[in-house]
């Protein structure tokens, strides 16, 4: 599978992405990570209304190899959870950064987005995993 990393999204070491909308963020995980994850059989997403604080889990990803937690790349509320990858996760791997996102969220600081990394600096560093 050829691996996509879209330029628009900001990138955690720990395979979350986040794709900032003025104070909104869409939330989900790569492509490498589902790649690497195989099979996706449950993800637990918290509820709408949910505080999220970065660098706190904020939810679960089983799939037949391992269970994950998932970390929260910003602070603030959770305003749209997508059910639709809760009912079939499956559905993750096919669009990952369209249909695939997990959460909608009303970021309290935008700043907090500063250490992340950018397409190509993530690329760089799965790929050096991958091959290490």
């Amino acid at each position: 599978m050829a691996l996509e990393y879209p330029e628009d999204l900001k990138y955690l070491d720990s395979h979350e992405y986040v794709r900032l909308d003025g104070e909104i963020a869409t939330i989900g995980i790569s492509a490498f990570a589902i790649d690497q994850l195989g099979d996706i059989v449950f993800i637990e997403l918290p509820d709408v209304n949910s505080a999220l604080e970065k660098g706190e889990t904020f939810g679960t990803i089983e799939s037949v190899k391992a269970v994950e937690d998932m970390y929260a790349p910003v602070t603030g509320t959770v305003i749209e959870r997508n059910d639709a990858v809760v009912e079939s996760p499956e559905q993750i791997a096919e669009d990952p950064y369209g249909e695939g996102w997990f959460l909608k969220v009303r970021v309290n600081d935008a700043d907090e987005l500063e250490d992340t990394l950018s397409a190509a600096e993530y690329q760089a560093q799965v790929e050096g995993e991958e091959s290490a």
